[in-house]
């Protein structure tokens, strides 16, 4: 695809009643799995999550600030759906384009004070003509909201991403550490708990690739690969060095 939807111009998320909401009976309930346009009930997270999209560049000089965009901000089931039922799938985007979903708060990007001192989880799908990538990005979105990529007090999963190249798609699910303390929290207190050892944080982090490598329906000869934000700064790829597998 050669071009992508403005998605400025999609009316994304419906707030309170929709237009056509008088059109049903006030007391019935309607989920958006009735109406994906004019449902009344929502369903909260335990999280508000932010989309976002990066563009792809018009050329060289472009300022990655101003290819990243925010899309909006929703904390209910329905507003999710709502939001995936609006958007292009990710197999029409242009190539170089992005999706993000990161929790509220937290932008996509390595320098994030909540990001500077994690890594990330991903995989290339290469053969792109035989890979259903709308599917396997909505059950990563949706094991993210659904706060089902790690235990309840882990706190480690910041967001998950969608890359669209020519070579090849990848899927990412970003995390808070690296399995290691924060410099500054004291007590190994990596959000999830104080006094979380070397040794439990890499557990955590082994187990969230494990998943995540499940939501993906990869073979086990296949491997998910785990590296720090930092490691990917210095050598200037996203390729960098596996500080894991799975």
């Amino acid at each position: 695809m050669s071009e992508q939807v403005d998605l400025t111009t999609i009316p994304i998320s419906p707030e309170g009643e929709s237009p056509k909401a008088e059109e049903h009976d006030s007391d019935k309930l309607i989920t958006v799995f009735h109406d994906k346009d004019n449902f009344n009930v929502k369903h909260p997270l335990q999280n508000k999550w932010t989309l976002w999209f990066t563009k792809p560049s018009s050329g060289k000089g472009d300022n990655w600030n101003d290819l990243l965009k925010e899309v909006i901000t929703f904390n209910s089931v329905e507003e999710f759906w709502g939001i995936y039922n609006n958007i292009a799938p990710v197999s029409e985007l242009a190539l170089k384009s992005d999706y993000h979903l990161f929790k509220e708060g937290v932008r996509p990007e390595w320098e994030d004070p909540q990001n500077k001192h994690g890594g990330k989880w991903s995989y290339q799908f290469k053969d792109k003509r035989n890979v259903d990538i709308n599917d396997l990005w909505l059950h990563t979105m949706l094991a993210a909201i659904g706060e089902t990529l790690e235990e309840e007090d882990d706190g480690e999963v910041m967001g998950v991403v969608v890359n669209v190249r020519k070579a090849f798609y990848r899927i990412g699910v970003w995390t808070r550490t690296i399995g290691k303390s924060i410099p500054g929290r004291g007590d190994g207190d990596v959000s999830g708990g104080k006094g979380r050892s070397v040794e439990k944080g890499q557990k955590i982090l082994l187990a969230i690739g494990k998943q995540f490598k499940e939501i993906l329906k990869l073979p086990p000869n296949e491997v998910v690969e785990f590296s720090g934000h930092t490691d990917s700064a210095h050598s200037g790829s996203t390729r960098a060095k596996a500080k894991f597998t799975v």
